[in-house]
């Protein structure tokens, strides 16, 4: 069996970075999205891009320079606050740069997106379902009724995946927290206030098991976060898709908060999105079987209080790539380096992700998140 044709399902940061390294070596790649089109929906916000994972995936996809001109300027800066806009944490590298660059995720995917030769993304072609067929090959089933076979089947598709149940039976569990999604855009011209109170870069308000967490800069983006019930974005019987009553809400669990942490409430646009965080067991693994593995949120999704998650998605995808790109014809030995380098790193950040979301959600923060930036060097 050789990988002279790979078939990726799903178009995130580790699926496509994936696919741009194999055809920078020449090895066809193929990424099956269920996305209409590139736009089709909001990627996030800002993300921070470390030099030993994410990084170096960019420079051996041949994107890195590219990618450092769309990062944001002093994105690496942080603020910890509290509920009454007290600041105990306010710094950044000096001279603005360090080693942890901002940009937008969107941004990011649109590059690799434009990276890949005509074709070779998949558009609005949903996976439905995914059989082992034997001898290393699997079939995938589409929304369309139409399937194809593969043999070498690379499972890109995020928290809820359908190739992971042919490796693992495990599932994704809710971690404690839900937060709201809020935006206020170009809030240095519109909002020059709140553009001040959040900074450029990072920013963590934090107490009582609540928190605004998030990123400044031109666009603010955060999330109303809360240590709640799985249940509680549904049980309270607010119509999250009514702006108005989406704020109310917000309001009124923040009612204790200073006006000026309010105000990000009140000020953001419309499109207010409800989340609850989900991740695997930290040091999730399988056995190795014929022809299939994973990549990204779908080996290894953990909460986001680390910053860690689309790094690691970036770098699973290089280091598969990689791996087939030095064993093309073994595909059992490449998926083995791949998995053996993967598993303990997944393991070490979900620990820390878990750390992170127990710093930020506790009845004493910001204590310990602001002890954890005021020791880091932040140059």
């Amino acid at each position: 069996m050789t990988s002279s044709s790979v078939t990726i399902v799903g178009a995130g940061l580790s699926g496509l970075v994936l696919a741009r390294i194999l055809q920078n070596h020449g090895i066809p790649a193929t990424v099956h999205e269920l996305d209409a089109t590139a736009g089709a929906r909001r990627q996030g916000g800002s993300l921070d891009i470390h030099e030993d994972t994410g990084q170096l995936a960019l420079r051996e996809a041949g994107l890195y320079d590219e990618f450092r001109r769309h990062t944001h300027p002093q994105g690496e800066h942080v603020r910890v606050l509290d509920k009454k806009a007290h600041v105990f944490v306010d710094a950044g590298p000096d001279g603005g740069e360090g080693g942890r660059p901002e940009i937008d995720r969107t941004v990011l995917r649109d590059l690799l997106v434009g990276s890949l030769d005509p074709g070779s993304i998949v558009w609005d072609h949903k996976v439905t379902a995914a059989r082992t067929l034997g001898d290393g090959r699997h079939e995938l089933t589409f929304a369309d009724g139409t399937t194809t076979t593969t043999g070498l089947l690379v499972g890109a598709d995020g928290t809820w995946s359908k190739v992971r149940p042919l490796l693992s039976a495990a599932t994704p569990e809710y971690c404690g927290v839900s937060h709201v999604e809020i935006r206020i855009p170009d809030a240095p011209a519109r909002h020059p206030e709140l553009a001040a109170l959040i900074g450029p870069g990072m920013v963590f308000a934090l107490s009582d098991n609540k928190g605004l967490l998030g990123h400044g800069g031109n666009d603010i983006e955060l999330g109303a976060s809360f240590r709640v019930p799985e249940d509680w974005l549904s049980a309270g019987g607010v119509d999250w898709a009514d702006p108005a009553a989406a704020r109310d809400a917000l309001l009124e669990e923040f009612a204790d908060w200073a006006p000026e942490l309010t105000d990000l409430i009140r000020h953001c646009e419309d499109t207010i999105t409800p989340r609850r965080i989900f991740g695997l067991p930290a040091g999730h693994r399988w056995a190795r079987v014929p022809g299939v593995t994973l990549v990204g949120d779908a080996a290894h999704v953990m909460s986001p209080y680390a910053g860690e998650g689309a790094n690691l998605a970036l770098i699973d995808g290089a280091d598969l790539a990689r791996a087939i790109i030095e064993h093309p014809d073994d595909v059992e030995t490449a998926l083995t380096q791949y998995e053996t380098a993967m598993f303990p790193r997944a393991e070490e950040a979900a620990h820390g992700s878990a750390q992170g979301l127990e710093w930020c959600f506790t009845p004493t923060a910001p204590r310990e998140i602001a002890e954890f930036f005021s020791g880091m060097d932040q140059g």
